[in-house]
């Protein structure tokens, strides 16, 4: 037996937890984030003090950011590897909520460890508490339990060893795993017990690969046999499953064209020949020209989202549905009536192996691929070296600088889309779209995440100014932390994809932009005098800034080579005076006001409803 506390315990445990997939073993919680108050300075971190070199810290500047950072992380270790984060009780705790829902939307581990009230109620109340007069068990923590894949409150010492095992269970869970929670009363954090050494012992978690269910294939195989014009759909757990060679070797076999999603996206190079790009409202006209006419559609690690489906506008009456998924929710999705539960990886390498020799007839449709990427050299295009560049001009501006060692990050705005339809994935991890949740003040934290994963290799967060007055604290610890990250600041005075949104929808840019009040008190006054790039040099970095095409090409070829972390600022040009990205190819179902007086509203009425004819359930 060893006596330590509880909080000394949980580091211990957590220290010795290891992941094993495919023969490859690695330590699970490699580092964990903190920000300390009375709620945890004592208990969590007086224990990371207790064991110098057990645990590595963090040191955070925002709750949500520090979850974001472990998110990050985590993705970029294909969810083998991730970090826990600690806070005090109080706003620091429910801080959390954001980056919980994120990292649980997105299916990826992140363990969170938010002090919390007394247990033993000495007073009542203390400092931060919520009352609640019809149930004394509650505190603001329960804020977490929707958003949470596994939530407890540990409120005795001896009850930390059955909720760390169901937590690890579950964060390793391929099919379960997202954010969980273990709230920890902040007396309970300190009290000592005689814990049984078998608990601190070094513990392996298989991550396992589920074979698919024999009659299960064999009813895919005939399906896809029969088809005349099937495709894949590659979600986010191709990449989790490492499926990506799995995914090419049936694609080329069988001759079958694989669209993506944003999660998706980068699981074949961008000029593979069966890759058609980004499928839904942010994708190519390539991919939904063929999602319009197939008759088998290949789901694999998709959670079909309204973006990906266009709102249910998308795939034509008929159509039938083939869902590989890990997880059985996702697997019949779209009313499948050919659901296949089972690891990506090891679906994919048997559905090609129930084909054998059978090849479909190949559809004509990289003409049309052809012409998207045309389209896309002329938005890249920049013929004016000492012009302001469009938001799409400085994507093709990286996009001529970058390798396949680069790791591109966003989450927010109007990048996702831009960058959905027309960037060039070189490696399977380059893409980093964090679009299930698509949370402003995401790409920064994130990139020091992903930095700390992969060392060594230049990350790149893209933010607009919107999301970078979210979220730019953690900059601070970029400088800290001496991670080379690069951030690409783009200034274009506002919400831009909302504004663009609004436009559409007859609200009319209301609150959208930048600006100073007008007398009317509208906001259509002159732009806001904000200076991004010194605020960025004030918190420690150093910022190059690029006024023309030329001076963008020089800031980011200078960023990519720097080792310190560096900020791009550069003000665009509106996609209203020069030519910007192709409009989006597919619907997206956003609710128009019934009736109005405004011509606006009216008119988007219209349009609205025009679409919303075509919407269809696939039963």
């Amino acid at each position: 037996m060893t006596r330590s506390t509880v909080a000394q315990a949980l580091v211990r445990f957590l220290a010795a937890q290891y992941t094993e997939r495919d023969g490859v073993r690695r330590r699970f919680i490699t580092g964990t984030w903190g920000i300390f108050g009375h709620g945890n300075v004592a208990g969590i971190g007086q224990a990371l003090v207790e064991y110098p070199g057990l645990m590595p810290y963090h040191q955070g500047r925002n709750e949500q950011a520090m979850v974001h950072a472990a998110v990050g992380y985590a993705r970029q270790s294909n969810r083998l590897r991730t970090h826990a984060v600690t806070t005090s009780i109080g706003p620091g705790a429910t801080n959390l909520v954001t980056g919980a829902a994120l990292a649980t939307v997105n299916r990826l581990p992140v363990l969170l460890l938010p002090g919390d009230t007394f247990a033993t109620r000495p007073a009542d109340p203390v400092l931060q508490q919520l009352e609640v007069p019809y149930a004394g068990e509650v505190s603001v923590n329960d804020c977490l339990r929707p958003v949470s894949k596994y939530f407890d409150r540990v409120t005795r010492p001896e009850a930390l060893i059955p909720a760390a095992l169901a937590a690890l269970r579950v964060l390793t869970d391929p099919a379960e795993t997202g954010a969980v929670t273990l709230a920890l009363p902040q007396d309970v954090q300190a009290e000592a017990y005689d814990w049984p050494e078998e608990f601190f012992a070094e513990r392996t978690w298989t991550v396992r690969r589920p074979r698919p269910d024999a009659a299960e294939l064999d009813a895919a195989a005939e399906a896809v046999r029969k088809a005349r014009r099937p495709m894949i759909i590659a979600g986010g757990g191709v990449k989790h499953s490492a499926a990506e060679d799995a995914l090419r070797t049936l694609a080329e076999r069988v001759c079958l064209p694989v669209a993506t999603t944003q999660a998706g996206k980068g699981v074949l190079p961008w000029d593979h020949r069966c890759d058609a790009g980004g499928i839904g409202h942010t994708g190519t006209g390539t991919a939904n020209a063929l999602a319009r006419t197939s008759d088998l559609v290949i789901g694999v690690g998709t959670r079909y989202t309204d973006f990906t489906t266009a709102s249910g506008t998308l795939f034509r009456p008929g159509t039938r549905f083939l869902n590989l998924n890990i997880t059985g929710v996702d697997a019949h999705k779209q009313a499948a009536t050919l659901p296949l539960v089972a690891d990506a990886r090891e679906g994919l390498t048997a559905l090609t192996e129930a084909l054998g020799d059978h090849q479909q007839h190949a559809v004509q449709w990289t003409f049309s691929k052809q012409d998207w990427q045309e389209r896309t050299d002329a938005a890249y295009a920049a013929p004016d070296p000492r012009a302001r560049p469009t938001q799409i001009q400085v994507l093709g501006a990286l996009d001529a600088l970058v390798t396949a060692d680069d790791i591109l990050i966003n989450a927010a705005g109007s990048l996702p889309g831009d960058l959905h339809r027309l960037w060039r994935v070189r490696s399977s991890d380059q893409y980093h779209v964090e679009y299930g949740y698509s949370c402003m003040g995401y790409e920064i934290p994130a990139a020091i995440g992903v930095a700390l994963a992969a060392p060594g290799r230049p990350v790149w967060a893209l933010v607009g100014d919107g999301t970078y007055l979210m979220n730019p604290t953690e900059l601070v610890t970029a400088v800290q932390e001496e991670l080379p990250i690069k951030v690409v600041i783009l200034q274009n005075h506002g919400y831009a994809s909302i504004g663009g949104l609004s436009e559409a929808v007859g609200a009319e840019r209301y609150g959208t932009d930048y600006r100073r009040r007008d007398p009317d008190g509208g906001f259509t006054g002159p732009p806001l005098p904000v200076d991004l790039a010194a605020n960025a040099a004030s918190l420690g970095m150093r910022v190059l800034r690029a006024h023309t095409m030329r001076d963008l090409r020089e800031a980011l070829a200078d960023a990519r080579e720097a080792t310190v972390p560096t900020c791009v600022y550069v003000e665009t040009e509106t996609a209203d005076s020069v030519s910007g990205a192709p409009p989006a190819p597919a619907w997206w179902d956003v609710p128009v006001a019934a009736t109005s007086t405004r011509p606006s509203a009216v008119k988007a009425r219209e349009e609205y409803e025009r679409h919303v004819t075509a919407r269809r359930r696939h039963l």
